[in-house]
């Protein structure tokens, strides 16, 4: 019987054209099935030797296709078409010997029409139509009958025949028809993440030229600020506790004015040009010490197990700026303190961040946080997980949130290190 010749509608056309010639394979089974069965089920003799030779020369065309498939990467519409028709042709004269029209498997033919139509193009779709038709109406006149000697029982064999291909032919017809909706709909889904990751593109740029315009901008107040910081640590009229606090402020305005030095050299680089392959555990601990250097106020306790030697890698700003901002978020939900747990093995490495806050809403959903913060409670803006997921997932990775036992939130972030390898 004719069969789906593709589950889908591929992207590629040559995908198609092997889908095509690897089902192709079940016509030829089912041909088979009826040159043995019907003769012993039915007691209705068959012209086996042209029947054989169909199938055979269906085969050696289907091997040769497959052969030429192998070293295509597309191909025009009509070699889809042509593949179909010979489909067609080989049921046509598979039912010439088989007592064409008054065959009831010639309704098989129907659902190579319905493929046709969804897979290949109008002009394409309405051949395949006319040749189906065609090739009805000549076994209409032209074919050879089979000798039954029981009229009562041709009659019932005959209308069991009609039955049998009537319930073939829907549930042909049904099977690709559903697969191709799940094929379109899955496209659909696929370009709804496209659009989605698009527009997140675009913000990203937006943010990185508001990023450059604050750097320059900036540039000035820092200076004035460091320069009012330093005399004010300089005045000896200032006792020392007051002393203290402007160091530390004249500390976190040189942390600011470093940050934006290099905002332009760090900003969109994915891997550092030329830079020096690191220990993992020498790069999470750096990332570390350096949030802790801006915000001393929050403790942070760190739990790191590494393999032995730590798998080494090129140091990713993206990415360090990424696991600082989920640091960072955690903090501004539970400023009693966080804790980090680094695992690092030679496949990938998992940092999970634990806070005490209030934990993961009800209605929290992981594509929301592209948009705004899972469980923030900083800025409100929802920039630092928004450019955390975008670094993450450009290196395969992937940032779940999970609620905390006792209270609070998780945040896990998983990178494979084939990806940062040097």
């Amino acid at each position: 019987m004719p069969l789906p010749l593709a589950a889908v509608t591929p992207s590629n056309p040559a995908d198609a054209l092997r889908r095509l010639l690897n089902l192709r394979w079940l016509s030829v089974a089912s041909m088979l099935v009826v040159v043995v069965s019907v003769p012993w089920l039915l007691d209705i003799p068959l012209p086996a030797r042209p029947l054989l030779q169909v199938v055979a020369a269906l085969i050696a065309i289907n091997v040769v296709s497959l052969l030429r498939a192998r070293r295509l990467s597309d191909l025009h519409p009509a070699e889809l078409f042509l593949q179909i028709s010979i489909d067609l042709g080989a049921w046509s004269v598979f039912l010439y010997f088989t007592g064409g029209a008054t065959n009831p498997l010639i309704s098989l033919l129907l659902p190579l029409v319905a493929i046709g139509a969804a897979t290949l193009t109008p002009p394409y779709a309405w051949a395949v139509a006319a040749e189906a038709v065609a090739a009805y109406s000549i076994l209409w006149d032209f074919n050879e009958q089979l000798d039954i000697y029981d009229s009562g029982l041709a009659v019932h064999w005959h209308l069991a025949g009609m039955w049998l291909t009537f319930a073939l032919s829907a549930g042909v017809i049904v099977w690709y028809v559903v697969r191709m909706t799940a094929a379109i709909r899955s496209r659909d889904q696929a370009l709804a993440e496209a659009r989605e990751a698009r527009l997140r593109n675009e913000r990203i740029v937006a943010l990185g030229n508001l990023a450059a315009g604050a750097a320059h901008e900036l540039g000035t107040p820092l200076g004035t600020m460091a320069i009012l910081a330093g005399e004010l640590v300089r005045n000896p009229r200032l006792d020392d506790e007051v002393r203290a606090d402007a160091e530390l402020l004249r500390q976190q305005v040189g942390h600011c004015k470093a940050i934006l030095s290099n905002l332009t050299l760090r900003a969109g680089s994915l891997r550092a040009e030329g830079g020096e392959a690191l220990p993992t555990d020498v790069w999470l601990r750096g990332i570390i010490d350096r949030w802790r250097s801006l915000r001393p106020h929050v403790p942070l306790s760190l739990r790191c197990h590494c393999a032995e030697p730590a798998p080494r890698l090129v140091a990713d700003t993206t990415l360090e700026q990424a696991i600082h901002n989920i640091i960072n978020n955690a903090a501004d939900v539970s400023p009693s303190g966080v804790e980090c747990e680094v695992e690092v093995d030679e496949a990938r490495i998992v940092v999970s961040v634990l806070d005490r806050g209030p934990g993961i809403p009800a209605d929290f959903r992981p594509a929301a946080t592209h948009s705004d913060d899972g469980n923030s409670g900083g800025d409100g803006l929802g920039i630092g997980l928004l450019l955390a997921f975008e670094a993450v997932e450009r290196c395969g990775g992937q940032v779940v949130f999970s609620p905390r036992p006792g209270g609070g939130t998780i945040a896990t972030l998983t990178l494979p290190l084939v990806s940062l390898r040097p």
